[in-house]
């Protein structure tokens, strides 16, 4: 999280070694202890504490005290007992990244959030309004507020200029201001589960199951919204993959918006295979082809300091050619959900996967947002925020681009196709939304000479 952590404050602490004083000078603290009330050792720790997690606790409240903790960056308070956000916490001017996910927060007052935030995490909470100060949070970059009772957005909202991931799903939302959609930075939206998108898309010639009619194996992956097993069909000798939802809300809002999204998402070479799902009131399924071997992950998710963007391994480089080969595949499979009216809300590298021959393919629909019953202007508009997202991604590559290391060495050739990607990434980036292209115009520039 923070760097220069020692392998100590990395794992979880305990009170007693915290009272008798083991942990000073320690820049990160994690306690679970059933903690109902913040203890004052904490506090012995200023002069080096920057990240401090106390989630898993039964905390409802914290002291005026603790804005002594002055250098304090981080701080954790998910699955406590939080009914109204801190108002203390508007006073710790080095804070940047805050998260209660899961607590039952009701209100916000208009001092309490910390000015200089860039990652807020509010998802599952009981908030029916936000205060009219939001738009002060001028280097808010990630927000997380899926999960609430929110039936409006106040105006201020759009004066966060440097926004880029906004979920809003499974909300009360009938409407949002225009200006959201304008955002300059904004590339990540998720807005599924409200009234304002409207219901789901119906779906015919998908095939439908029962739980019976499935068997489960292995596990082989895991994320917010579900668990996926290797399996079969009962009556069919073939392994599919099988995406087993958990219940309730996630980090992104409901499994079944995440289905039903998918499932309008279609058949593209490049999009895992869903050929059936499983829509019983407390078991919800999609049935899926396995990803052949070979297959791994393009990029790592984000982390405390890239906050949105992606991460990679150590080292990695990408040729030119791989990089235009990239995006010429994922430019296509986003003009496809896109014309079949889905964004996919969470366009990254983490999310697509390429093997050794190059080929692509794509997944993940937790965060998608279907835009059938939006006007042409929104699923436009949509459309332009995704593009962004697609930006970022070529602008994340480029910089592990090895014309980049070796220009003088590079043929000819390799640099004009640098240039053109460069162009296309500097267009899609565009901070008028309006000015950037749609993504049949990105497929049209790719294949250009």
């Amino acid at each position: 999280m923070i760097s220069g952590l020692t392998a100590a404050e990395q794992q979880c602490h305990n009170l007693n070694d915290l009272k008798a004083g083991k942990y000073q000078g320690y820049k990160r603290l994690q306690l679970v202890e059933g903690l109902s009330e913040l203890p004052e050792e904490i506090l012995s720790l200023s002069d080096s504490l920057e990240v401090l997690d106390l989630s898993n606790n039964l905390l409802s409240e914290l002291p005026d005290s603790f804005v002594q903790l002055k250098n304090l960056k981080v701080l954790f308070l998910s699955f406590n007992q939080f009914k109204v956000f801190p108002d203390v916490l508007g006073k710790c001017l080095n804070l940047d990244m805050v998260g209660f996910k899961s607590n039952q927060i009701e209100s916000i007052s208009e001092t309490a959030l910390p000015k200089n935030l860039r990652w807020l995490i509010l998802t599952d909470n009981c908030l029916t309004q936000l205060p009219h100060s939001f738009g002060q949070l001028s280097q808010l970059k990630k927000l997380a507020l899926a999960g609430n009772k929110l039936s409006a957005i106040p105006e201020s909202f759009t004066q966060c200029k440097q926004l880029e991931l906004v979920r809003l799903s499974a909300n009360e939302l009938a409407s949002v201001p225009a200006g959201l959609f304008k955002l300059p930075k904004l590339a990540w939206l998720a807005l599924s589960g409200n009234p304002f998108v409207g219901d789901h898309k119906a779906h015919s010639g998908i095939a439908q199951y029962e739980q019976q009619d499935i068997v489960l194996n292995e596990q082989i992956g895991q994320g917010a919204s579900g668990v996926i097993y290797q399996g079969k069909l009962t009556n069919v000798d073939t392994d599919i993959a099988i995406k087993v939802f958990k219940g309730g809300k996630t980090s992104d809002g409901y499994p079944e918006d995440e289905l039903n999204a998918c499932l309008t998402a279609g058949q593209h070479e490049n999009l895992i295979n869903t050929f059936a799902n499983i829509s019983e009131p407390d078991f919800l399924a999609l049935l899926m082809d396995l990803i052949p071997k070979g297959y791994e992950n393009l990029g790592l998710p984000p982390n405390y300091e890239t906050c949105t963007r992606d991460t990679f391994v150590e080292g990695s480089q990408f040729s030119i050619e791989t990089i235009s080969n990239i995006a010429k595949q994922l430019a296509d499979v986003l003009s496809h959900l896109h014309n079949q009216q889905v964004s996919h809300g969470d366009f990254y590298a983490h999310n697509t996967m390429i093997n050794e021959q190059g080929h692509v393919m794509f997944g993940d629909f937790g965060a998608a947002t279907q835009l059938h019953n939006l006007s042409e202007v929104q699923q436009q508009q949509f459309e332009r925020i995704e593009v962004r997202a697609f930006g970022n991604l070529l602008d994340d590559l480029l910089i592990h681009c090895e014309v980049i290391e070796t220009r003088e060495k590079s043929k000819l050739t390799d640099l004009a196709l640098f240039e053109k990607v460069s162009n296309i990434r500097n267009s899609c980036l565009n901070d008028d939304v309006s000015h950037r292209p749609s993504f049949t115009d990105i497929k049209k520039l790719m294949i250009q000479n």
